[in-house]
């Protein structure tokens, strides 16, 4: 059957295509901005921001490297300090996703306080305190041991502020257990914001001897321009470390990637190598946490 059109019906026809046009070109533009839009989010990294306590500094810093070459998606930020700083900010709303506090005592208050999530606590470390001192400082550290800071020519000893650090804490402790009084130091201390700064101060020559942190007089820029005494890890209470992801994390799956790190092989054995042994309790959530405030 053959079909024949008239002017009138090609002229309808030639309209209707006419209108269809650009609803056609319309759909295809939508579908393919759709297509670039679903590119673009799979190729955007996932950013993960990180408050972590200074004593981490270069073990986290070879973490991190470590961690980009099996998750290059993952756009991470680490900011090193105080844990009682970052408490501070973290309970004022400050924007971190995961939070590596050098106590345990803090992440488990977050947890409390409803800005952190319970499930995700969990011990990664303990730390060790020591007595540094410059190469060409005079001081006999195999001799004096922690009676170094009373020597006679020491004016400055720096730690951490024992109201923000836990090493700070640790090392009045081992101060009290070597019966070296407070009314010694007192005039002669000078206290690092963190155990970073307190480090600062040593190497500067802002102060004669510090008590440090082993995880930074392991490290190359350290070894390299001073020599230390470790301190008998029972002279304080354990620096048990944990970490917590807050609960306000939009980016819980690279904070949970980031932590499952850390407690792996390749996490601990970096850590170990930055003198950090294993925590002295259960890894995961007791309700029941140690170390100081």
């Amino acid at each position: 059957m053959k079909i024949t059109m008239t002017g009138q019906n090609r002229f309808r026809v030639l309209s209707l295509v006419m209108l269809l046009l650009p609803v056609v070109s319309l759909a295809a533009g939508c579908s393919r901005d759709a297509d670039v839009s679903r590119e673009r989010m799979a190729a955007a990294p996932e950013r993960l921001s990180i408050a972590a306590a200074a004593n981490l500094k270069f073990a986290f810093d070879e973490i991190l490297t470590a961690f980009r070459q099996q998750h290059p998606q993952i756009d991470v930020e680490i900011t090193y300090g105080s844990s009682g700083n970052f408490f501070a900010q973290i309970s004022q709303g400050a924007p971190f996703d995961i939070f590596f506090s050098a106590d345990t005592t803090s992440p488990q208050k977050l947890v409390d306080e409803g800005f952190a999530e319970r499930d995700s606590w969990f011990l990664y470390a303990s730390g060790r305190i020591v007595v540094w001192v410059r190469n060409d400082s005079p001081l006999d550290l195999e001799t004096l041991g922690i009676r170094a800071v009373i020597d006679p020519g020491v004016k400055k000893i720096a730690i951490a502020n024992p109201r923000l650090a836990p090493y700070g804490v640790a090392a009045e402790e081992a101060f009290r257990t070597f019966g070296i009084s407070r009314d010694e130091l007192d005039a002669r201390l000078v206290l690092g914001e963190n155990i970073t700064q307190a480090a600062h101060f040593v190497v500067s020559g802002g102060a004669d001897v510090g008590i440090l942190a082993l995880s930074l007089a392991l490290s190359s820029e350290m070894k390299r321009q001073g020599r230390y005494w470790e301190i008998p890890s029972d002279a304080h209470q354990p620096i048990d470390q944990a970490a917590v992801i807050m609960t306000h994390s939009r980016n819980r799956t690279a904070a949970g990637k980031f932590q499952d790190f850390v407690a792996g092989p390749e996490g601990r054995s970096i850590l170990t190598r930055y003198g950090y042994s294993s925590p002295t309790r259960k890894s995961t959530w007791t309700g029941q946490p140690s170390g100081s405030p």
